[in-house]
């Protein structure tokens, strides 16, 4: 490395030895014509200026064709302690995991040892038969409709963090979902459900605990030395950064005690995700045909084509090619990014629930490729135009709301809600203190129940209420039957 490319990284500082420009020349090839551009450091540093000595903050790594320009800290990776992060602090991933949990599957494909298009149930007996086929390849690219057991658990009053959940309870949940939310391959929901049952699966087919697994076949031949899986939550972690939630003018620890994992629960450095990046343009994991299976997104029952691969999301931002993950877990944030036809990679890992991760790693490699984005669509002249017109509702008289009154009871999500009216309003309660009040719609029977979704009262042939159903994102119908 020449003189003049020297680059040495402190927390919250660069020293670039540019002479007074402070800048750092790479060369683009393809796309952006092999000019050279400059990646002004002092422009990421003004990225992630919130983040001092008195906040958390996150870990930024950038590279241009396999060569890291970028590798920052900003913040504290433990308040209570006053210790910095680092380019080398560990940080969990959320859902930038899920694309490590679709490779070792993908690996067992390979090797014959199971096919991406067999049932679940083969691996999972667990699983309730549901009528038709749900494949490995429907849970891995989210069109298996399986209900995400963590807003399953949500509804039932315990979400996730509160209670220290782990595979096994995963296979309790799943077993005693009736339904899915739709007919396997039809449709696209986001579900984690599906990446524990492939860390199942894969422990499973292997013989060895998934953890084990995936180090020995990815992070090991991949150099990533500082990586592995949350699988106990209690291990120590050397240079592990705290996770915090903003609460008032100070911070409140936000930390995943659960172990459950390959949906989320990756310890990493950003250092280790330009590894993993590289892989998919120099393989040394698996060929040139098992990344390119990996980056193809699925295609639903009628043919039509998604945008979800194997653990990763396949679009365009600003007109050019995107492969990459956003994750959140309790108070992580983080993203893994890859603009394939420029060669550029970054990563950005964050110990704060306030850290966009996703909106810094774009940034960033708008820094790294000046010129070569399209223009942002510009706003409409004029202002932002009419405001939505206010919501319609109706007004249930007391009658109307007393008649939908009595116990509701849910043997998939283990919970009971008890329906009562309270200052003129219809309330749920439910064990131990929840006291869940209902707003109505524009729609006779139908309520917003602000965290807990939309609320419908369902009734037989004869008008009477004999059951309620809850719907939000990854859960579609979850009945409740009047008892």
């Amino acid at each position: 490395m020449t003189t003049n490319r020297r680059i040495q990284i402190t927390r919250g500082r660069s020293f670039v030895l540019l002479g007074a420009l402070g800048l750092v020349a790479v060369a683009l090839a393809g796309p952006l014509h092999a000019r050279q551009a400059a990646v002004d450091l002092t422009k990421v540093d003004a990225l992630f200026s919130r983040w001092t000595t008195a906040t958390p903050g996150c870990s930024v790594g950038a590279s241009i064709k396999g060569r890291v320009v970028v590798n920052k800290a900003y913040g504290m990776a433990d308040l209570e302690h006053d210790v910095p992060n680092t380019a080398d602090t560990i940080f969990e991933a959320g859902s930038v995991s899920k694309q490590f949990t679709a490779a070792g599957v993908l690996l067992l494909a390979r090797e014959g040892k199971l096919k991406l298009d067999d049932p679940v149930r083969k691996y999972v007996p667990e699983l309730p038969d549901y009528g038709a086929p749900l494949t490995i390849r429907h849970m891995l690219m989210h069109m298996s409709g399986l209900r995400d057991w963590g807003s399953v658990e949500g509804i039932a009053g315990w979400p996730r963090t509160t209670r220290v959940y782990t595979h096994a309870h995963v296979l309790d949940i799943v077993s005693r979902q009736k339904s899915l939310n739709f007919p396997s391959g039809s449709q696209y929901s986001y579900s984690n459900t599906g990446y524990n049952l492939a860390v199942v699966i894969v422990t499973r087919v292997s013989g060895m605990p998934f953890a084990d697994f995936e180090k020995e076949r990815l992070f090991k031949p991949l150099g990533m030395t500082r990586t592995s899986w949350r699988d106990d939550f209690t291990r120590v972690v050397k240079s592990r950064a705290i996770a915090y939630e903003q609460r008032g003018d100070g911070y409140n620890q936000d930390m995943p005690f659960e172990n459950v994992h390959g949906n989320g629960g990756l310890l990493t450095t950003v250092g280790d995700l330009l590894k993993w990046n590289d892989n998919f343009e120099k393989p040394v994991v698996g060929d040139a045909s098992f990344v390119a299976e990996q980056q193809a997104p699925g295609a639903f029952n009628d043919g039509r084509p998604g945008n979800y691969a194997l653990g990763l999301q396949v679009g365009n931002y600003r007109g050019v090619r995107e492969v990459g993950h956003s994750g959140a877990t309790a108070g992580y944030r983080a993203h893994l990014l890859r603009l394939p036809d420029q060669g550029v990679s970054v990563a950005v890992l964050c110990n704060a629930s306030s850290g966009a991760a996703t909106q810094y790693a774009r940034a960033v490699a708008e820094l790294l490729m000046p010129g070569a984005l399209s223009a942002a669509t510009p706003g409409r002249a004029g202002g932002a135009g009419p405001a939505a017109a206010p919501a319609q509702r109706l007004a249930p008289t007391a009658a109307e709301l007393q008649a939908l009154t009595g116990t509701y009871v849910s043997d998939e999500a283990e919970t009971t809600f008890v329906a009562v009216v309270a200052d003129g309003a219809l309330t749920l309660k439910r064990r131990p203190d929840a006291v869940i009040r209902l707003t109505p719609t524009a729609t006779a029977d139908v309520f917003t129940a602000g965290g807990l979704g939309t609320i419908t009262f369902r009734r037989d042939a004869s008008g009477r209420v004999t059951a309620l159903s809850v719907r939000q994102d990854r859960v579609w119908d979850l009945r409740f039957e009047r008892r």
